[in-house]
């Protein structure tokens, strides 16, 4: 199975369309690859800048209701061709967080009171997180300290993980 995790990119803000993640324009893109140096490039956010804060991240930790808007699959590719295959927040638009499951990336959903806490205790610093699928956590660590935090995750979300996505997992099944 894939391993989730890497260096943090901590966006500060609930309700990220899938316009802001993916802009609209770039839906005529014939391959997933070309999307990515487009990502979050219309997301308003103080302080952030994609062309310097997207590289080398591999994680997003958010707020709620990210994903919003049109329910294309071009924003989980777009993530995923920047090397993001995991996404943390307090609540996932239902289209959003299946397809991110369907390509073989996970979308974790943790309460508000904690996602408070790592934000506080993590934001800013040069932040990494660790997935442990068995133990079913998620290991931030900055400057020295580190949070463990417990996350749930279904049964058939877990195969179409360890699939690599759905046409993986349908390849293997049927």
């Amino acid at each position: 199975m894939k391993s989730f995790g890497g260096e943090v990119l901590f966006l500060d803000r609930s309700d990220i369309n899938t316009d802001e993640i993916l802009p609209a324009r770039y839906l005529t893109e014939i391959s997933r690859e070309a999307l990515g140096p487009n990502l979050l490039e219309d997301l308003k956010l103080e302080g952030f800048d994609p062309k310097a804060d997207i590289s080398g991240k591999a994680v997003i930790v958010t707020r709620a209701n990210f994903g919003c808007g049109s329910s294309r699959e071009h924003a989980p590719w777009a993530l995923e061709v920047n090397g993001i295959d995991l996404v943390v927040g307090e609540s996932f638009a239902r289209i959003f967080r299946q397809n991110m499951y369907n390509c073989g990336m996970m979308a974790v959903e943790l309460p508000a009171q904690t996602i408070d806490h790592l934000f506080l205790r993590f934001a800013g610093k040069k932040t990494t997180a660790s997935v442990d699928m068995e133990k079913h956590t998620i290991v931030f660590s900055a400057d020295g300290a580190s949070e463990t935090v417990s996350f749930s995750i279904s049964g058939f979300d877990r195969e179409l993980v360890a699939a690599g996505g759905w046409l993986e997992y349908a390849d293997a099944h049927y």
